[in-house]
């Protein structure tokens, strides 16, 4: 058995510390390593040790496999966990690693180079009889070939990059025409986030379950499954919720897919944890769709319902142990579900969001999980997935971890910058999927392009002003040379009112507070009158009844005029106009194009004094690993460009600034 004492853990966030927690209980010593950019992150406070490897981006940093694996030597590290992501799926890190006598917490290079490069694996589960979607996969990459074997396929067909994922390089083609942008697109995505252009061609299932099975083998030849996940909800071919068992799963199929699973493991010699995954039409026919040869980011709901490890699974067959349980012995119990929660903007096309927590909770009960990387005070950076925490319920049925999981997303906030909090709970809520019946198709058949963003109520807008007012009070009586308690709230001309405006769908609402004691209050919006009593509250917390109805909240107050507020139904940045300074300055105008994030400018397609129409592509910006196009908002000419190709540029820089036509 291979001695395993130290371990450094090639990644960051919460699979890092996931890694971390379980290395612990084993005695094992942990070693992190970070970017100049996660100096103050979670991952590196929760390490044993750590060690900077490089600047933010991920090129300069956690994909510097010779830096990395020099750390492990330096530090004495005995193996190496690669987490998901990153170098996880790298044969050359995995390979590298073994030269060096440091044991590679994953599969055998070879399993990982074949099941790294989509073409590949295809041709080797055709080979081993494993189910497999018609398509294309051979070596002839020229556009030509790959337009033609799309029409001999017969659309739709979906465009892959044969070593993606990830949703990245990947397009659905409906249309012959949109074909040649189609591949032209991939290819560059591809080039760009996997080093490699080729990709593959696959008949497009239409509205499919996107269904996984968790496969573990030892070094003796012992390979079992452990159950299935449900992946299907998906936005930009990401996933957002994950569960287990399958809603539509039966015994019989669960045997079906788990012996075609294994079959795949098999056929390339695979040791350690992986998964295989599957497209389920509605007919019951399932297909091979990839094989991640790593720890997946929805392992723990296959945890919830097995009650097992996998980590420590890993840990153990790395040490060269046989696998803890026969097929026999391994039992699914109850229902588990996973969401993901990112910093981004579900109502602004799910872009990307960055910047500093200002505060991130979350309930703790039984059955209720949270895996983060991130805690209140620490920021989310441009260089990386802007996922913040997996949140996960476990009940004895799908409905009890469905109600369980909205309770749990309703008690949570992350305030201080945009997020799909409000959007996972009404997923969840939606009766599509209440009834089991999401398919890949489901969010975009719930929302069109985009989801709509609720309009923000007039309860959140009495809300944010009693908090406000309860704050300046309070900063007051600092001021003030001992006020005695009965006389808060008190003015000599009659009870105290105080006036906020706030701007909602750009007009301006005005709520006056009205003392009627010390911590109860009227509040008038327009001719409606709401009765608000402030039941307790500190710094971050408070529990108010508005109208009758208690409302706990989380909160947060970043300037004078602004407060960021969760209750169960909203998460609402609420910013109070009556103590802004009057507007200095012009409004940038509607052909000024900015930066909507942090990232890397790809290419520039435009030329001062280009003539453009509205819809046509004027940038490529890469941020948060996805490549995002930047389009003419109105018909004019060209006359600022605001960056070059391979520039990193900020959020809010100009970029393109267009004269009107109609000027």
């Amino acid at each position: 058995m291979k001695r395993l004492s130290t371990l450094l853990i090639a990644n960051r966030g919460e699979i890092a510390i996931r890694v971390m927690k379980t290395a612990r209980e084993m005695g094992i010593r942990t070693i992190a390593v970070y970017s100049e950019a996660d100096a103050q992150a979670a991952h590196v406070r929760a390490a044993d040790q750590a060690v900077c490897i490089g600047a933010g981006p991920v090129g300069s940093s956690y994909l510097r496999a010779d830096v990395i694996l020099d750390v492990a030597k330096r530090m004495g590290a005995d193996a190496v966990h690669p987490g998901y992501g990153f170098l996880s799926e790298n044969a050359g890190f995995a390979k590298a690693c073994a030269e060096a006598g440091i044991v590679f917490v994953g599969p055998p290079t070879l399993a990982i180079d074949v099941m790294g490069d989509k073409a590949r694996a295809k041709r080797a589960m055709l080979k081993a009889g494993v189910p497999c979607v018609p398509g294309y996969q051979d070596d002839d990459q020229s556009t030509e070939r790959l337009v033609s074997a799309a029409k001999d396929i017969g659309l739709p067909v979906m465009v892959k990059a044969a070593a993606g994922g990830g949703g990245r390089g990947m397009r659905l083609v409906h249309q012959e025409c949109d074909l040649e942008n189609a591949i032209h697109m991939a290819q560059s995505e591809a080039k760009n986030a996997f080093g490699s252009s080729e990709l593959i061609i696959e008949k497009a299932i239409i509205r499919p379950r996107h269904v996984e099975i968790q496969v573990f083998a030892d070094e003796f030849g012992n390979t079992v499954h452990l159950g299935e996940r449900d992946c299907s909800v998906q936005r930009r071919h990401q996933k957002v919720i994950e569960e287990s068992p399958c809603p539509v799963m039966t015994d019989e199929l669960r045997a079906a897919m788990g012996e075609a699973a294994i079959g795949a493991a098999k056929a390339v010699n695979y040791v350690g944890a992986g998964t295989v995954e599957f497209l389920l039409d509605q007919s019951g026919e399932f297909y091979f769709l990839e094989m991640n040869t790593r720890l997946q980011v929805e392992h723990p709901v296959t945890e919830l319902v097995t009650g097992l490890d996998l980590v420590e699974w890993q840990l153990r067959v790395a040490r060269g142990e046989t696998l803890p349980l026969t097929q026999d012995q391994i039992q699914l119990n109850g229902h588990a579900i996973e969401v993901r929660l990112y910093a981004e903007d579900p109502y602004a096309g799910f872009l990307p969001s960055t910047g500093p927590v200002h505060l991130f909770a979350t309930p703790s009960a039984p059955g209720f999980r949270v895996d983060s990387g991130v805690a209140s005070g620490d920021a989310v950076s441009p260089f990386y997935d802007s996922m913040v925490a997996k949140i996960m319920a476990h009940g004895k049925t799908r409905e009890d971890a469905r109600q369980q999981l909205i309770r749990g997303l309703q008690e949570t906030a992350l305030l201080g910058l945009p997020n799909n909090r409000d959007f996972l709970i009404d997923l969840l809520e939606q009766p599509e999927f209440a009834k089991g019946e999401a398919t890949t198709a489901f969010i975009a058949d719930c929302y069109g392009d985009q989801p709509t963003k609720p309009s923000v109520s007039e309860e959140s807008l009495v809300l944010a002003a009693c908090l406000q007012h309860r704050l300046g009070r309070a900063i007051a009586a600092t001021k003030s040379l001992g006020i005695a308690p009965e006389l808060l709230e008190w003015s000599s001309t009659g009870r105290a009112h105080s006036i906020y405006s706030y701007e909602l769908d750009e007009t301006l609402v005005h709520v006056t507070l009205t003392s009627r004691s010390a911590n109860a209050y009227t509040a008038a919006v327009g001719d409606v009158i709401h009765q608000i009593e402030v039941l307790s509250m500190d710094s971050q917390h408070a529990v108010l009844t508005i109208n009758g109805l208690r409302m706990p909240l989380h909160y947060i107050a970043t300037d004078d005029a602004t407060i960021h507020i969760a209750s169960a139904s909203s998460t609402d940045v609420m910013v109070n106009k009556a103590v802004l300074p009057p507007s200095t300055g012009e409004e940038l105008g509607s052909g000024t194009i900015i930066a909507p994030m942090h990232g890397l400018l790809l290419s520039v397609d435009v030329e001062v004094g280009a003539s453009v129409s509205k819809g046509d592509r004027l940038a490529v910006l890469e941020a948060m690993k996805m490549q995002h196009g930047i389009t003419a908002p109105i018909d004019g000419t060209v006359t600022v460009i605001g960056g070059k190709a391979n520039q990193q540029v900020a959020a809010g820089d100009v970029l393109v600034v267009i004269e009107s036509a109609e000027e």
